[in-house]
This record gives C-alpha cells, structure tokens and sequence, in this order.
C-alpha cells in the first residue's frame, strides 16, 4: 500500500462514520460540557490519549477539565460531566468508573458504538460513533484500518468537532487570543 492509498483509505471512512453521527447527540454533549462546573474524562489505551488531548482543549476554551486517574483530579459532584469514550462500552475500567461515579450524580457522557452496553443504564446521553468494535456489531461500520484506528481517530476528530460548537456557543470569535491558556514554558 502506498501513502495515497493509506489517505484515502483514512478519508474515506472518516466519511462514511460522520456522515452516521447523530449532530443532535453532539449538540447536547456541548450544552452539556458548557453547563458542567467541570468535565472530567475516561478512557484507555489510545482512546485515553484522544480524551486527554480533548481535556487540553476545554481548558484552552476555559473549561474546568480533568482525566481519571489526574494526579490533580477533583472530586466529582453532581454539577460535573463524566465523558467516556468506549467502543464497545464494556472495558472492564471505563464501566467500573461509570458505576462509581453514578453514586456521586454527575451527568454522564458515552462516547461509543455500543448502543446497549453495560454503560448504558448510567448513560445520560450516548453519542453514537458506529465503528467497529472488539464486538463485531451488525452495524458498525467496517474499517481497513489496524485495529481500532477508525474509532480512535472519530474519537479525536469528534472532540475537536465539539470544541468549535462550543466555542460558538460560548461567543469565542478570537481563536487566536485561546494561545494565551496554552502552555507557554514548554
């Protein structure tokens, strides 16, 4: 395979997933994030990365933002958002911290393709990335890509979508006065 190859290969099926998203889902997952006294965020592997850059990104647009497991991580309340990106919904650490967070109220975010899995009697809204999965779902879009790629890649691509509807909504107009809360001693 050749590099043209391999882009379109990405392109296309990055495509093919946005044109499955729900924009609705993830018109409520900003209102949600805006309205949250903090958001916190969960995932593993690559997937953790991709939250965490999302996390870095809400700080840049002035919102109160921590992964699981932070050295700094706050206590959850029920004035917070849990935001969890899980394909499947069932890896084994993701869904033990939505069962443990559920007991302190905060609104829940699932980030997935797994529309009935053990997240879901926890969920308060499911944005639906129908990649897929370790499940092999019916209706989850195929990839060629390694692995999970496609779905870390929505993932990444989706919280980035997600902070331009925010900055929208929030009145941010000068993107490039957002360099002032990027680290800068780096």
């Amino acid at each position: 395979m050749r590099f043209q190859e391999a882009k379109e290969t990405v392109l296309q099926e990055l495509d093919i997933v946005f044109a499955s998203v729900d924009p609705v889902q993830v018109d409520q997952m900003a209102e949600m994030i805006i309205q949250a006294e903090k958001v916190f965020v969960c995932g593993v592997g690559r997937v953790l990365m991709m939250m965490q850059a999302f996390e870095k990104r809400l700080n840049h647009l002035g919102i109160d933002a921590c992964y699981v497991g932070e050295i700094n991580e706050p206590a959850i309340t029920d004035k917070d958002v849990l935001i969890v990106a899980s394909g499947s919904g069932e890896s084994v650490v993701p869904v033990a911290i939505v069962k443990k967070a559920k007991q302190f109220n905060p609104k829940i975010i699932h980030i997935g393709s797994n529309p009935n899995s053990s997240m879901t009697p926890y969920e308060d809204l499911f944005v639906r990335i129908p990649c897929r999965t370790k499940l092999n779902l019916e209706d989850e879009i195929d990839s060629h890509q390694i692995m999970s790629s496609l779905f870390e890649q929505s993932v990444l691509l989706l919280a980035d979508m997600t902070a331009l509807l925010i900055a929208d909504k929030k009145q941010i107009t000068d993107l490039h006065a957002l360099w002032r809360k990027h680290a800068n001693i780096e």
